[in-house]
């Protein structure tokens, strides 16, 4: 077999492939005989159709077999032979397939680069960790004080910060109108139309208004940018917050704390906690930003976009979650992805480099590592770890549990080496 590799842009590699045609003949042989078997004409039983026969009226699928068996496995050799290890499907071109002659094709593929590994120990970088304020402990308790909060009905009319039961007609031109009861709402939080958001204000239980509305020219829904209408709002009623005293009491409702000062000591124990971890994955990626500046490489197309169908499909599982059909929402994914590429190419990059700094360095993880880890998931999913392991072996995520480890060791390594100032 003949294999030519040749380096084209970026990370695109050409094989010039040929097998020979006793190759291509015995699989053509194969291929007449699987077809003889499934063979209907009139006058035969299946599977006694004569050869001859076979080659004139059956021609097609005898090929379609060769196809389908003799080219992905003559592909597979040839990237054996030129130790190639594609990161996307070959795109396939000028493909010579006849009976007892070779058969040629070229595949287009990406391939991983080779990444030449200049100084990555010893960057300097500059990081000064933000310790938590008292500002930041209050604003806290503050916010568990507004989850803790209570509406009560009051008789006077509607003021911002008010929880209002409205129903509502809204008539879109060119639409049918569309009508809800008892939809409720904060006044000024953003969740209705600012229209809406401006008519309620100063009206009382009974009172009715009416206000045109526009949707605005960057609406999330394309087919409803700029697109006007009135609306009919009728109030029902107005509920007051009411916020409970920042006392002992609040903080035994909020669990196992006798005392305010208690609530309080444990909110900065939490928040310093997720500083922490924040600040570390902050220095971690001013040093990888470093050592990504010192290395020039190109990275493959489709690992890039790989990346872009990941996020677009997180998104997707979003709307999901909130009850949304994606399917019913009208993407414009020529923005979308101009605008994840730049991110997505990062991305890449920084997983090739930290693989490349890893193999150099002989960093991965071991088995009690991922055993631990395992023993996490088990425990989040209230599951057998063996079950676990099964699953997560059966769907690729256990190598990419190892991958996430081996990176995490090297981005300890090069944080531990970093010259970090404030």
């Amino acid at each position: 077999m003949k294999v030519e590799v040749e380096a084209i842009e970026g990370c695109k590699r050409r094989l010039a492939v040929e097998a020979p045609a006793d190759v291509v003949q015995q699989e053509w042989e194969r291929a007449y005989g699987r077809v003889q078997k499934q063979a209907r004409l009139p006058g035969f039983r299946k599977g006694h159709v004569p050869r001859s026969l076979v080659k004139v009226h059956f021609a097609d699928d005898v090929r379609r077999e060769v196809a389908e068996h003799l080219i992905p496995d003559v592909y597979r050799r040839a990237l054996d032979e030129a130790r190639l290890e594609p990161v996307n499907e070959p795109d396939l071109q000028d493909v010579k397939l006849e009976e007892g002659a070779p058969l040629s094709f070229v595949a287009v593929v990406e391939v991983k680069p080779a990444i030449a590994l200049a100084e990555y120990k010893g960057v300097e970088v500059r990081h000064a960790p933000k310790a938590v304020t008292a500002d930041e402990v209050a604003e806290t308790l503050e916010h568990m004080r507004e989850q803790q909060a209570q509406f009560n009905v009051v008789e006077r009319a509607a003021a911002p910060g008010d929880l209002l039961v409205i129903d509502y007609t809204l008539a879109l031109e060119g639409q049918e109108p569309s009508s809800q009861t008892g939809y409720q709402f904060i006044v000024g939080d953003g969740s209705v139309l600012p229209e809406i958001d401006q008519v309620v204000v100063g009206l009382s239980a009974g009172d009715e208004r009416e206000v045109a509305f526009r949707f605005a020219d960057d609406h999330r829904r394309e087919d409803l940018r700029g697109k006007g209408g009135r609306a009919t709002v009728k109030l029902s009623e107005v509920k007051e917050k009411v916020l409970p005293a920042l006392d002992d009491e609040l903080a035994k409702s909020l669990g196992a704390f006798d005392t305010l000062e208690a609530l309080r000591a444990e909110v900065l124990k939490q928040l310093e906690a997720r500083r922490a971890h924040d600040e570390q994955r902050a220095l971690q990626e001013k040093v990888v930003d470093a050592v990504l500046g010192g290395h020039e490489f190109a990275v493959p197309d489709a690992l890039v976009m790989r990346q872009v169908a990941h996020q677009i499909e997180h998104t997707r599982e979003g709307l999901r979650r909130q009850g949304v059909d994606p399917e019913r929402v009208p993407w414009d994914y020529g923005k979308m992805v101009a605008e994840l590429k730049p991110a997505a190419e990062r991305s890449v990059r920084r997983a090739l480099l930290l693989e490349a700094i890893a193999a150099r360095e002989g960093l991965a993880p071991g088995e009690p590592d991922v055993e631990a880890e395992l023993e996490k998931i088990a425990q989040a999913s209230q599951r057998p770890l063996p079950a676990i392991r099964r699953m997560m072996e059966k769907s690729g995520d256990l190598e990419a549990l190892r991958h996430g480890l081996r990176d995490r060791l090297t981005l300890d390594m090069l944080v531990s080496h970093a010259k970090i100032t404030g």
